[in-house]
């Protein structure tokens, strides 16, 4: 079938992308769905700045791709057992092939042959049904449909609607992961958040749950920062200012600092930030030429701990039905990260939205 989808062609063309546009629509084929796959039609795919990290050169991609990790849709052919035409699913965007060493250990998002599929572009079966154009992260939703593994869909409530289900994919289960799995915060305990987009305000909103105090959020967009508070932040401050003020502010520093920002420099914050015997846990992807340092000595001296969390730690078959349910129950507002839904012809203007930082989560839909 023919396809009209997103196709990135080359990385690192200039901003502002409305006039420079690295992405084309076009329209593209799609062959069916293998043994194990899903034929979806997509109904919404979230903008997040994975993809703006693609499409800046930040994160290098084999090319060409169609862009989108962050997706909901409908089945429509299945060729995997558990799933059925008009079964309303989730993409997470790491296919788990349920078998390798991490997988066997409940560690889904390290999956050795999915991580191997994302970095080729291809289907977790290490084939691409994109004709000449590769998958990204196995999802490609940046399109009307897609053929996904089986392995990267979670169904969900049909009812929820689907600019909201689409946050789901990444933005909620990074964020609200990280501060759940990864550093598995308790309650009363203090953490600061770097960052306020998609997946900090996620984090934030997973703080919020699970009664951590106080809670610090930090950026440097005002309108950000006023959400923030709006959501359960104790203090929202101007990064600007620097780490002094986070340290005053949890008395001497947080029990947890995350950092979603995806930049070296402000881990090094982060991690400045947090007390004797915290936890720096990192969820942003920065250029694979970044590194950053630490005093070694603290380590040890002051038991301080970094921690890594890719797609929130999660076990997306778990974790996503939780999160909706604590959505609908009131407890995970994660309509509020929604800015704006646009239309296909609209994305190159609005990932100049994300990258200026106006926006939260703007969501594509069909």
């Amino acid at each position: 079938m023919i396809v009209r989808g997103a196709v990135l062609r080359e990385m690192g063309l200039p901003a502002p992308y409305a006039s420079s546009r690295p992405l084309r629509i076009e329209e593209v084929e799609l062959a069916p769905p293998g043994p194990g796959e899903l034929l979806v039609r997509i109904r919404a795919a979230g903008l997040c700045h994975s993809d703006l990290s693609v499409i800046d050169g930040s994160r290098p991609r084999v090319m060409p791709m169609l862009l989108g990790h962050e997706a909901t849709g409908e089945v429509i052919v299945s060729e995997a057992p558990g799933f059925a035409p008009g079964d309303v699913i989730a993409c997470a965007f790491v296919p788990a092939c349920g078998s390798c060493a991490p997988c066997a250990e409940g560690r889904p998002a390290l999956c050795e042959p999915g991580a191997a599929a994302n970095t080729a572009g291809a289907l977790l079966s290490g084939t691409r049904r994109l004709t000449d154009v590769h998958h990204h992260l196995g999802v490609s939703g940046f399109a009307d449909h897609a053929v996904i593994s089986a392995h990267s869909a979670v169904k969900i409530d049909p009812s929820l609607p689907p600019e909201i289900a689409a946050l789901f994919g990444c933005a909620v289960m990074t964020g609200v992961g990280a501060v759940v799995n990864t550093a598995q915060v308790r309650a009363g305990r203090s953490a600061v958040i770097f960052g306020l987009g998609g997946v900090g305000l996620s984090a934030l909103l997973g703080a919020v749950l699970v009664g951590a105090h106080p809670i610090v959020a930090v950026d440097v967009v005002p309108s950000k920062l006023e959400l923030a508070l709006e959501l359960g932040a104790t203090y929202a401050l101007d990064a600007a200012d620097g780490v002094d003020q986070v340290r005053a502010a949890t008395s001497g520093g947080a029990d947890y600092a995350f950092e979603t920002v995806g930049s070296a420099k402000v881990l090094e914050q982060a991690y400045a930030a947090t007390r004797r015997g915290g936890t720096t846990v990192t969820v942003g992807l920065p250029h694979p030429s970044q590194s950053f340092s630490v005093p070694a000595v603290s380590l040890v001296a002051e038991e301080r701990t970094v921690k890594g969390s890719y797609l929130g730690s999660s076990i997306p078959s778990r974790d996503i039905p939780r999160y909706v349910a604590l959505y609908r129950a009131g407890r995970l507002p994660v309509d509020r990260l929604l800015t704006a839904t646009v239309g296909l012809d609209d994305l190159n203007q609005a990932f100049d939205d994300l990258a200026a930082g106006t926006s939260i989560r703007q969501v594509l839909l069909f």
